[in-house]
């Protein structure tokens, strides 16, 4: 079982690309014979962490990935590290505005994603894709859910799991600007590459998820 997760619009946004490319991807994945399932999250602190927890529960997935809007970045950006903070610099769709929380009280400094990150990089170039590995999923919803979902699954071998940050789509962004985005067919084919190389791969190498909180 794949579980795949997009955000709602938020901002001054109409449209989330995340969510689009998810239910695309899922399609995609679902002609090849996979098993997925799509799940639109809230753009909302605590609630988006309960609606996709609450849905890993159910469904026992062997592969999550979650994507969220990254607008600016021009490339499918594969997010190494969820870290324990929320600091909002814009509220969310509830007018929550955490500044400097913890995701999780007590929990560790942060976690690492389980999917195999550069071999989905590779393969992400072999099929013409813009990609990156990125080092920061921010400090908004999207790592809010990156965070507690790879804490609800740490300790639990077999599952891979992390999260994807898309460019703009192209008719999100205003004519003339330099503002870089992504057609909606090359974001859903992403998603489907990451999920098929954490099907048929291991991941990157053996390691606990957990990063201590220095001493």
């Amino acid at each position: 079982m794949i579980l795949l997760t997009g955000f709602e619009p938020f901002g001054d946004q109409e449209v989330n690309p995340s969510w689009a490319a998810a239910l695309r991807a899922r399609d995609i994945l679902r002609s090849e014979g996979h098993k997925v399932e799509a799940l639109e999250l809230p753009c909302v602190f605590g609630e988006a962490a309960t609606v996709l927890l609450d849905a890993v529960k159910t469904l026992t997935p062997d592969v999550v990935l979650c994507a969220g809007l990254a607008g600016g970045r021009d490339r499918v950006s594969l997010e190494r590290v969820a870290i324990n903070c929320d600091d909002a610099r814009i509220p969310d769709n509830k007018g929550q505005r955490p500044i400097d929380q913890e995701v999780v009280p007590g929990g560790p400094a942060a976690y690492f994603s389980t999917l195999p990150i550069k071999a989905a990089l590779r393969n992400l170039q072999i099929a013409g894709i813009k990609g990156e590995v990125s080092q920061s999923a921010g400090t908004y919803v999207c790592n809010h859910v990156f965070y507690a979902l790879m804490n609800a699954l740490s300790g639990k071998a077999g599952v891979r799991a992390g999260f994807v940050h898309l460019p703009f789509l192209p008719e999100q962004v205003p004519a003339g600007s330099l503002t870089a985005s992504m057609p909606l067919e090359s974001m859903a084919a992403g998603i489907a590459v990451v999920v098929r190389t954490a099907v048929q791969a291991p991941v990157d190498g053996p390691r606990d998820s957990r990063v201590p909180i220095p001493r």
